[in-house]
């Protein structure tokens, strides 16, 4: 079994790039935290790729320190550099990807979440439907 979940921040803002068959496609840097010793601890910087709609979605609703929670496997490739030696390239790949709950007033914020949490002071994107992006409260549910 091959998967990964990883909660952490963006490191920089995702750009979204299209294969030469315009397939849409973003990699990026997320850092994540993990314990080290007597309560302090250490930031891994991990590769990720998300493809198509994930993809979209990532360049469209995170920027650089967003929390991001990711659901994926791990991919390895082995290739070889420019001076001829053999290298692999180890990274995440992301086939899922949730907002975290977080305060709005600190830490940097796209403008698009801005626009779905303004007035609130927690944003929980579970509430977030993936075809409109509405927050729906339970009185507005016919059943």
């Amino acid at each position: 079994m091959n998967g990964v979940y990883l909660i952490g921040r963006l490191a920089a803002d995702p750009e979204l790039r299209q294969t030469g068959s315009g397939v849409p496609v973003t990699s990026f840097t997320v850092a994540v935290d993990r314990p080290y010793s007597k309560g302090e601890r250490q930031t891994d910087w991990i590769d990720i790729v998300a493809w198509r709609s994930t993809a979209e979605f990532i360049c469209k609703y995170f920027g650089k320190g967003s929390p991001i929670v990711i659901k994926g496997r791990i991919e390895t490739r082995n290739f070889e550099d420019k001076q001829g030696s053999k290298r692999k390239s180890v990274e995440v790949v992301a086939e899922e990807v949730e907002f975290v709950p977080r305060n709005t007033a600190g830490g940097s914020v796209t403008p698009q979440e801005r626009d779905l949490t303004a007035g609130s002071e927690t944003y929980y994107p579970a509430e977030i439907s993936p075809e409109g992006f509405a927050v729906v409260d339970d009185e507005d549910v016919p059943f």
